[in-house]
C-alpha cells in the first residue's frame, strides 16, 4: 500500500535536481534542495524561475500557481535539512563513490520510514541500495531531461526493494505528472540501453570517417526522423555521461559491442563535454553551434 508524499527532499541542484524540485513543487509537495555549492543553489533557483516562467507564457501554468510552487522551494547547503522528508531522490552526478558517499552522510539524518531515491540512469540500484541503511525503501527513479518537459520515469526496483515502496514511488511519478515505466535492474536500465550505443555507434561512424557531424546529425534527423542528431544530443546530455554510462555496460555486461568510442574518451579527456562547457561535437561559442570536427 503507498503512502502519500508531502515532504521531498532533493540532493542536487544541477540541472536534473532543480527539474525535480520544479515538478514536485507543481505537484503541491513542499520540496527542499540540498547542495553543497552555494552558487549552484543560486543558479537552479534561477533556472526554476525562468522555466516555470516560461510555462505561465505557454498556457500551462498560472500566476498564482507558479507563486504557490515556488514558496514551496526550499534552498540548504547541509543534508540535515532533509531530515523531515518522506522521500529523498538523490540527483548527483553520475558517480557510484559520490552517491555512496552522500548515502553514508543522509541516512543517517533520515525518518526511520523515509524512502531512498537514486535518478542514476546506469548504476545498479542493487549495490546502490546495499550502501544504505534502508535496502528495503530504496529504489531508482530515473527522469529524462529536461525534467519539466518530459513525461517518462524509469521507476526500478532493486533486489531488496519492498512492495510499499514501489507502490509509494509509483504514486509519487503519477503525482508529478510523469508516465512510470518499470525496468529490471540491468545495467543502463531501458532509455540508455537502447539510445547510449546508438550515440556511441554515431561516434564510430565519425571516428572512422564515414561521416561528418553534420552528415550524421543530418542522415538520422531527416532519415529516422529523430528531433536530433545523435552528435547533437551527445553534447545535450554531456560527453562525460555518455561515456560513464557506455563504460556501465561495457563493464556490466562484458559485451565488446558495448567498448566506448576512442574518440569520445578523447573528447571528454580534452574537457570537450558539450553544450554545458560551450564545446563538444560542435562548438556554442558563437550565435550558431558549428561542428568541431
Amino acid at each position: 500500500m503507498s503512502s502519500t508524499v508531502n515532504r521531498l527532499g532533493v540532493v542536487g541542484a544541477g540541472q536534473m535536481g532543480n527539474g525535480i524540485a520544479h515538478v514536485a513543487a507543481i505537484a503541491g509537495m513542499s520540496v527542499t534542495i540540498v547542495d553543497a555549492q552555494p552558487a549552484v543553489l543560486e543558479r537552479a533557483k534561477g533556472v526554476i524561475e525562468q522555466n516555470m516562467a516560461r510555462q505561465v507564457k505557454r498556457g500551462l501554468l498560472d500566476e498564482a500557481d507558479k507563486a504557490g510552487a515556488k514558496s514551496r522551494i526550499a534552498l540548504a547547503g547541509d543534508l540535515k535539512a532533509l531530515s523531515d522528508c518522506d522521500v529523498v531522490i538523490e540527483a548527483v552526478t553520475e558517480d557510484e563513490k559520490v552517491k555512496v558517499a552522500i548515502y553514508k552522510q543522509l541516512c543517517p539524518l533520515l525518518k526511520p520510514g523515509a524512502i531512498v531515491c537514486s535518478n542514476t540512469s546506469s548504476i545498479s540500484i542493487t549495490r546502490l541500495a546495499s550502501a544504505t541503511d534502508r535496502p528495503a525503501r530504496f529504489m531508482g527513479m530515473h527522469f529524462m531531461n529536461p525534467v519539466p518537459v518530459m513525461k517518462l520515469v524509469e521507476l526500478i526496483r532493486g533486489l531488496a526493494t519492498d512492495d510499499a515502496t514501489f507502490a509509494t514511488v509509483t504514486e509519487l511519478a503519477k503525482r508529478m505528472g510523469k508516465i512510470g515505466t518499470v525496468s529490471e535492474d540491468f545495467p543502463a536500465f531501458i532509455v540508455n540501453r537502447v539510445l547510449l550505443p546508438m550515440i556511441n555507434e554515431a561516434v564510430y561512424v565519425l571516428y572512422e570517417g564515414v561521416g561528418t557531424v553534420d552528415s550524421i546529425d543530418t542522415s538520422m534527423k531527416l532519415g529516422a526522423n529523430h528531433p536530433m542528431g545523435p552528435l547533437e544530443l551527445a553534447d545535450f546530455i554531456g560527453l562525460d555521461t555518455c561515456l560513464s554510462i557506455m563504460q556501465v555496460l561495457y563493464d556490466g555486461l562484458a559485451d565488446s559491442k558495448y567498448r566506448p568510442c576512442p574518440l569520445m574518451v578523447k573528447y571528454v579527456e580534452a574537457g570537450w563535454l558539450g553544450r554545458k562547457v560551450g564545446r563538444g561535437f560542435y562548438d556554442y561559442s558563437g550565435e550558431t553551434p558549428v561542428p568541431t570536427r
